[in-house]
């Protein structure tokens, strides 16, 4: 005869190897309100932020309405990233709110249960959020944001090209070879070109310095990559060696030369997206470049820090939030809601402020990245401390 058993609810909720029946317990007060949280602010700030963009834009310039959802639909990854942090923050603030507002705090410090072992199964589980953002940002936000920009481009300008950038300069390091025999780094070649417009390089200038001073130009109208041979084709122009007094000698035109000259060049034209349309490595990439060519990099390596600090406001938002929802008197879902959203304010104004001191030069790149996230941490560890006496 076939005996059906039934499982007690405790037992399969949340069965995580690994997680006591406390843990179990914790993580799932905290999954409803974070949940809750996400659906909530990634609402409020695709209504404020991108809905009112797009509606202008469908009755102000024609913008088809099916590529206004598109473009919706792609800018919500951004925008949840930041959810993800703020979601954290209310799920801790609610949950300790409720499990000390109905004593069930006490009823656990007198089994000898601490309050540093209370918070920590939040914190474990901040930290798999801040993972979790993390890879979002890194795998699925830089080609959306990226998608998005395109579409809305091909919709609203469909004349106008995708990727386009004026006045690239990009110098050359190496080892120049002086007459004596002797070496020593510098200044090899300067690549200058006028504009990059469609994969095509225009009215472009290479002043050669590997010989100990400028040793040949070359000027031609334009010029593309070729990817199989890894050189520039150049076309319609002249080649120019200069003599060691200065003066210009054979003086040669031409209708199409090779120039093994490496792609870096044709990459620094081709990086004109934002810091949020790239993933690490790119961005690492393009820092490097804009520092080989003497572009300000600095606001570009305040993002770079910050692609790592974003995530990590998940744990320091539930460091903060624990200790305040363990409060003694029972409190509303309101105060906690209110709460949330004065520390959210407060934290984002900090850090649009430490992110302008680090694009200046005020404090170094990845202090300005990195120091809301320190400050929070400091008051979220006394403030858990205070709670924990």
């Amino acid at each position: 005869m076939l005996k059906i058993v039934r499982v007690p609810r405790a037992e399969w909720r949340l069965a995580i190897p690994g997680l006591t029946i406390l843990d179990r317990y914790l993580v799932t007060e905290l999954l409803l309100p974070f949940l809750f949280g996400v659906a909530a602010f990634t609402s409020i700030s695709m209504a404020i932020g991108s809905l009112f963009e797009l509606v202008h834009l469908i009755t102000e310039n024609g913008l088809p309405l099916m590529t206004a959802l598109q473009v919706f639909c792609l800018r919500l990854p951004g925008v949840v990233v930041y959810t993800f942090p703020m979601s954290m923050l209310l799920a801790s603030l609610l949950a300790f709110g409720r499990l000390s507002g109905d004593s069930e705090v006490i009823s656990m410090q007198s089994c000898g249960v601490s309050i540093y072992r209370i918070v920590a199964p939040t914190l474990g589980l901040s930290l798999l959020v801040t993972a979790l953002t993390f890879a979002f940002n890194e795998v699925i936000v830089p080609s959306a944001n990226q998608e998005a920009s395109f579409t809305l481009t091909r919709s609203l300008d469909r004349d106008k090209p995708l990727i386009t950038k004026d006045n690239i300069l990009y110098p050359e390091y190496g080892w120049v070879e002086h007459k004596d025999g002797t070496r020593d780094f510098g200044l090899t070649r300067l690549f200058y070109a006028r504009r990059f417009q469609d994969g095509v390089m225009t009215g472009l200038t290479i002043l050669d310095y590997s010989q100990d001073g400028l040793q040949q130009v070359v000027t031609a109208d334009n010029a593309t990559w070729d990817p199989t041979r890894k050189l520039w084709v150049f076309r319609n122009g002249t080649t120019c060696l200069v003599a060691a007094n200065g003066t210009y000698r054979n003086i040669l035109r031409f209708d199409e030369q090779q120039v093994h000259i490496d792609d870096r060049p044709l990459k620094l034209a081709q990086m004109s997206r934002r810091p949020e349309e790239m993933t690490t490595s790119e961005l690492r990439e393009y820092i490097d470049l804009a520092q080989k060519s003497g572009q300000d990099f600095k606001g570009l390596l305040v993002s770079l820090y910050q692609k790592y600090a974003i995530p990590t406001v998940c744990f320091t938002f539930a460091l903060v939030g624990a200790p305040l929802g363990l409060r003694r008197q029972r409190t509303s879902n309101a105060l906690g809601l209110g709460l949330s959203i004065i520390i959210i304010f407060s934290y984002y104004v900090f850090l649009f402020v430490s992110q302008a001191l680090g694009q200046t030069g005020t404090l170094p790149a990845w202090l300005g990245a990195w120091l809301p996230n320190i400050v929070t941490v400091a008051v979220g560890s006394y403030l858990l401390w205070r709670v924990a006496r």
